[in-house]
């Protein structure tokens, strides 16, 4: 298997789950479906287009590097002629993640790095409001899975959170992953994420079975130091 990482970083990212019109709050990570949709969008796919479906299939696992702050802001939304409704959304402020896509098909990889260096429309981190903090930071490697990816990837957050943390000589991150990635997983947990159509006249997903693991990554600032002065107090 092939697996590409992608680094998602900007200033606000939203990944709306199940939750009502009036208010919409997010994932707590990147979901496989806005992954999905944003590799659909750099291969030029249009939201009727039955290709979509097909990349339900990558294997997927994203990294939880950066824990965001939650913002909330108000829309008014005319929901029908005449009629306005205030609704609420949800996003995260200044959080990192690392998502992972793998594949057998070793060249449908290597047309999807092309595709997110060169995009067809525009790329968004959930919703439109939330453009990229600039290039993606895009990786390969062969002959692995998503989750191996993940596990040893040194740990991708800015340098000043990584700073604010080092007092700490290991960060601990969270993955999720499709099930079969993690069949040692003590937990297990069915979400509605799996793309079945992005036709604004019929949007609809269906239901993929995740799974979750911690692991710790070396604080590059760690200071030793400073640890033992504090310990010493």
């Amino acid at each position: 298997m092939k697996t590409l990482t992608i680094k998602l970083t900007a200033p606000l990212q939203a990944y709306g789950n199940e939750a009502s019109f009036e208010r919409r709050t997010s994932w707590s990570a990147p979901s496989k479906s806005a992954v999905v949709g944003m590799i659909a969008a750099a291969l030029g796919m249009r939201r009727e287009d039955e290709r979509i479906k097909s990349l339900n299939d990558l294997a997927y696992a994203v990294r939880v590097d950066q824990i965001g702050k939650t913002m909330t802001e108000f829309q008014t939304v005319e929901w029908k002629p005449g009629t306005r409704k205030l609704t609420y959304r949800d996003h995260y402020q200044d959080a990192v993640y690392v998502a992972a896509v793998g594949s057998e098909d070793e060249e449908l990889i290597g047309k999807i790095e092309y595709a997110l260096k060169h995009p067809r429309f525009q790329l968004y981190l959930g919703r439109r409001a939330c453009p990229p903090a600039g290039v993606l930071r895009i990786e390969s490697f062969a002959d692995t899975d998503p989750v191996k990816v993940l596990e040893n990837m040194p740990w991708q957050a800015e340098k000043w959170y990584q700073n604010k943390q080092k007092r700490k000589a290991e960060f601990t991150a969270e993955i999720i992953a499709d099930a079969n990635l993690l069949p040692d997983a003590a937990f297990t947990q069915t979400v509605k994420d799996r793309v079945e159509s992005f036709d604004p006249q019929g949007r609809c997903f269906g239901f993929r079975l995740t799974a979750k693991e911690r692991i710790n990554l070396k604080n590059p600032c760690y200071e030793q130091k400073s640890q033992d002065i504090m310990d010493y107090l």
